[in-house]
């Protein structure tokens, strides 16, 4: 199943706002259809931004819009995630936006069976693994990276336990996670955001896997909450992974500079609709956090593992 595609000269998005109840899909036939898209989080997981801003600059090409100023538009969509501006900045090198695009999409799915073959290796038969927010096939074109990672286990005929936890605000985690693994049928169990530390410390988790939006010589960004389960992780002696692609690196700068996206307070006073907190309650609601790379047992990429703590070369090399 495809998040997103090329379908009459129109981009098909999944509408990832209706999961799990519906299965919709939104079409985008202007660019600013696709900003408003990766904006409301029709769209969202790093990967998915950037192949989809990338097809959003084709729509704008074919219209005979000024691609500079699209792309200063496209590029502040969401500012953290990497992805995004690699995509528009490599589009804007090429003649036909639409074909760079199309290309970008498949490598997005090779890229990430690279990662899934690449990440099975650590998973043991009877491992039962943690992760956070939704890096799957919905974060990506197709298959996924972390889940891609557990849907290569599984493929193998290990026998594992995936734990989501529900990742609040938005619940990505409780709404697309374990959406993905039961669909293909990998056994799935949802934890409150507050209940992973427990069943670490009770010998429940085994492994920790989870995406990024961002990684840097010194560590990665990724959804709000990754650094409390890296810590946890930490403490408990588990080891935890990033599954990324090479996409989503930065050699420019510290993960420590990174931009950190602040999203509507309303997130945070309604769940499901209702209001939980009194009325004019102020909130902050920070939507990515940095996991600095002493928390972190290796990167998972299309080309290997990582360990960004005894890199044999330089970062920059790494390209």
């Amino acid at each position: 199943m495809r998040t997103l595609e090329w379908e009459d000269n129109k981009l098909k998005l999944i509408d990832q706002t209706k999961l799990p109840d519906e299965l919709t899909y939104v079409y985008c036939s202007t660019y600013q259809e696709v900003i408003d898209a990766i904006k409301t989080m029709v769209v969202r997981g790093a990967p998915a931004i950037g192949v989809s801003a990338a097809f959003g600059m084709a729509l704008a090409q074919i219209a005979g819009e000024d691609m500079e100023k699209v792309a200063v538009e496209m590029k502040n969509a969401r500012p953290t995630a990497v992805n995004l501006m690699w995509a528009v900045d490599r589009v804007m090198k090429a003649d036909n936006m639409l074909n760079e695009a199309m290309a970008m999409a498949g490598e997005d799915i090779n890229t990430n069976l690279a990662i899934g073959e690449y990440g099975a290796e650590l998973i043991d038969d009877g491992d039962t693994v943690l992760t956070h927010c939704n890096a799957g096939a919905l974060a990506c074109v197709d298959y996924g990276t972390a889940l891609g990672v557990f849907r290569s286990a599984f493929n193998q005929g290990k026998d594992i336990q995936v734990i989501c936890d529900e990742t609040r605000p938005r619940g990505q985690g409780a709404s697309l996670s374990v959406w993905e693994m039961q669909q293909e049928g990998i056994p799935v169990k949802l934890i409150p955001d507050v209940a992973s530390g427990y069943l670490m410390s009770i010998g429940k988790i085994d492994k920790v896997v989870i995406g990024a939006d961002r990684v840097a010589y010194d560590g990665i960004a990724n959804k709000i909450g990754s650094f409390m389960v890296a810590l946890a992780a930490k403490r408990f002696d588990i080891p935890f992974y990033i599954a990324a692609p090479f996409s989503t690196f930065d050699k420019e700068i510290s993960i420590f500079d990174t931009v950190i996206e602040e999203r509507d307070p309303n997130e945070v006073i309604y769940y499901g609709g209702a209001r939980i907190c009194p009325e004019g309650t102020e909130v902050i609601n920070p939507a990515f956090d940095i996991v600095p790379k002493d928390l972190i047992t290796g990167i998972i990429t299309e080309k290997g593992v990582i360990d960004l703590n005894n890199l044999e070369k330089d970062f920059k090399d790494l390209f």
